[in-house]
């Protein structure tokens, strides 16, 4: 597992993409700079880690595209020791974007292989989430409720209402809702059942699976 200079200077390079596109959170920025992208990838794709496109993972998923990894951690706002659930760790790249900027992460995954490969592999980068946990995402964690934010990252038909019930007061929830294409939806909690909803154009994501056992 190495990280050279070519590999941090193909950071940079990304990370200049995206302030083109309009990312503008610094600490996102720096995250992103520091995160070594292509060891959450299977090394054939190695050359590809450093352009701004999603890529194939195991279990028929995918490493998300980087901008989408920045945009939604922007939506969320996070602060340090803020407390984040994740659903969909998937390679476990954007669950590390969330530990560098000082989260508490409880992190959701559906699909067994993914969720014990990522579950040895981000503790060996030094990124501990305080908890990874296999179960459906479409339930949350009752248990750790509520969150300061949650962050969905598959594509959900509806907003499943056991994550909206989960957040906080003034938490915020970013989603992507639809079926082919989704729209990139930020709902925060104004109070116990009021909340603002915005809505940020067109993504596209791997379908949120449920648990059908």
């Amino acid at each position: 597992m190495k990280d050279t200079f070519k590999h941090k200077g193909m950071r940079q390079q990304l990370v200049t993409v995206l302030v083109t596109k309009g990312i503008k959170n610094e600490k996102v920025l720096r995250a992103i700079a520091k995160i070594p992208r292509h060891l959450f990838m299977d090394s054939s794709f190695l050359d590809h880690a450093y352009q701004d496109k999603a890529f194939p993972i195991a279990a028929d998923q995918t490493i998300s595209q980087p901008y989408t990894v920045a945009f939604q951690t922007e939506l969320l706002q996070v602060k340090k020791d803020d407390k984040v659930l994740e659903i969909g760790t998937g390679s476990g790249y954007q669950t590390a974007v969330l530990c560098e900027l000082g989260a508490k992460v409880f992190s959701i995954e559906r699909q067994q292989e993914l969720f014990k490969k990522t579950s040895k592999f981000l503790p060996q980068l030094g990124y501990r989430a305080k908890k990874l946990i296999f179960g459906d995402g479409y339930k949350g964690l009752k248990e750790e409720a509520p969150f300061d934010s949650i962050i969905v990252t598959a594509g959900a038909p509806f907003v499943p209402k056991p994550l909206l019930s989960q957040l906080k007061i003034g938490g915020r929830l970013v989603i992507p809702v639809g079926e082919d294409v989704q729209i990139m939806t930020l709902f925060i909690r104004n109070g116990a059942k009021e909340f603002e909803q915005h809505e940020f154009g067109e993504f596209r994501f791997v379908p949120l699976l449920e648990d059908k056992n």
